[in-house]
C-alpha cells in the first residue's frame, strides 16, 4: 500500500489495514489438495499432542519431572501449530486470502513465542536428562517440582522476550509497494521483504537473536548428551543401556528435526530472500514436527505404551460395568 512521489519517482509508505497472505498459489485443484494435507497434518497434531497430555495427566506413574516436561512440549507443539494451520486452512478455501495488520502481528507474536519456547524447552528436556543420568542420587532435590515449574517458566519468559522484539520491530517498519506477504502466514522474513525503510537493523536482530537461540540451546544439549554418552558407555547393565539410549534417542531426534529446520530459516545469511524454500521448510517445523513429536516420544518409549495400555484397560473395565 504506497503513493508514488511524482518529484523522485520512489515509493513512499501510507497507511496499511491489512495483508494478503499469498500462500502457495496454484489452481483451485492445487489449493484443495494443500486443504487436505494440511487438515491431515493438523488433525494427527490435535490428536496426538492431547493424547500425550492426557496420558500423563491420568497416569500416577508419569508424574515425573521427564513427563512433565514432555507435556508441556506437547501443550506448546500443540499451541504453535494452532497458531498457523487454522488461518491457513481458511485461506485455501478463500478467494481473498486477506489478514488485518493487527491479526498478522498477533499471530507473529504467538508464533515466535511458542517456536522460541519449544527450543528452550528441548534444552531443558537435555538437562533434565542429563541429571537423571550423571547425577541420579541428586537427582529427586535438583529437579523438585519448584525447580521443573521454574524451568518451564523460564522458557516461556524467554520466548516472550524474543516475541516482543521480533514484532515490535517488524511492526514499526513502514510498509510500503505490495501489502502481498509470500508466505501462508505472518512472520518475520516475508514481511522485511515489503518495507520501504532499511531492514539492516531487523536483520541483525532477527539472525543475532535466533542465532544466540539456537546455538546456545544446542550447545546445552550436546554438552547434555556428551556427558550422558560417557556414562552410557560405562554402565554394565545392557538392559540399563538400552533404556536410557531408547529415552535419549527420542529426544535427540525430536531436537535434530526442529533446530535444524529453524537454523536453516532464521540462522543463516539469505534466509530472509529464500520464500520459496522457506515455505515448505516452515511447513515443516510448524506442522510436520508438532505431529511427529507425539508419536516419535510414543512409539520409541516403553513407559508411555504401558501408560496408553493400562488408559485402555480402564476405559474398557468401565465401559463393561456401565453394562
Amino acid at each position: 500500500m504506497a503513493t508514488l512521489d511524482h518529484k523522485n519517482g520512489s515509493l513512499s509508505s501510507v497507511s496499511l489495514h491489512g495483508f494478503l497472505l499469498v500462500g502457495f498459489g496454484g489452481s483451485a485443484e492445487i489449493q484443495a489438495l494443500l486443504f487436505a494435507v494440511f487438515l491431515v497434518l493438523y488433525g494427527v497434531t490435535i490428536l496426538g499432542n492431547l493424547t500425550m497430555i492426557m496420558v500423563i495427566t491420568l497416569d500416577a506413574r508419569l508424574h515425573s519431572p521427564m513427563y512433565f516436561f514432555l507435556k508441556n512440549l506437547s501443550f506448546v507443539d500443540l499451541c504453535y501449530s494452532s497458531a498457523i494451520a487454522p488461518n491457513a486452512l481458511a485461506n485455501f478455501l478463500s478467494t481473498s486470502k486477506a489478514i488485518s495488520f493487527e491479526a498478522c502481528a498477533t499471530q507473529l507474536f504467538f508464533f515466535s513465542l511458542l517456536a522460541t519456547t519449544e527450543a528452550f524447552l528441548l534444552a531443558v528436556m537435555a538437562y533434565d536428562r542429563f541429571m537423571a543420568i550423571c547425577s541420579p542420587l541428586r537427582y529427586p532435590v535438583t529437579m523438585c517440582p519448584m525447580t521443573c515449574v521454574r524451568l518451564v517458566l523460564g522458557t516461556y519468559c524467554g520466548g516472550c522476550l524474543n516475541s516482543i522484539v521480533q514484532t515490535s520491530l517488524t511492526f514499526q517498519l513502514p510498509f510500503c509497494s505490495s501489502n502481498r506477504i509470500d508466505h501462508f502466514y505472518c512472520d518475520v522474513p516475508p514481511l522485511l521483504q515489503l518495507a520501504c525503510a532499511s531492514t539492516t537493523l531487523n536483520e541483525l536482530f532477527l539472525f543475532g537473536l535466533c542465532g544466540f537461540i539456537i546455538v546456545s540451546t544446542t550447545l546445552a544439549v550436546l554438552v547434555s548428551y556428551g556427558y550422558i554418552t560417557v556414562t552410557i558407555l560405562r554402565m554394565h547393565s545392557g538392559s540399563g543401556r538400552h533404556k536410557v539410549f531408547s529415552t535419549c534417542g527420542s529426544h535427540m531426534m525430536a531436537v535434530s528435526l526442529f533446530y535444524g529446520t529453524v537454523f536453516v530459516m532464521y540462522a543463516q545469511p539469505g534466509a530472509v530472500a529464500s520464500m520459496a524454500q522457506g515455505k515448505v521448510i516452515s511447513v515443516f517445523y510448524t506442522l510436520v514436527i508438532p505431529m511427529l513429536n507425539p508419536l516419535i516420544y510414543s512409539l520409541r518409549n516403553k513407559e508411555v505404551k504401558d501408560a496408553l495400555q493400562r488408559l485402555r484397560q480402564r476405559h474398557s473395565l468401565v465401559k463393561k460395568e456401565g453394562k
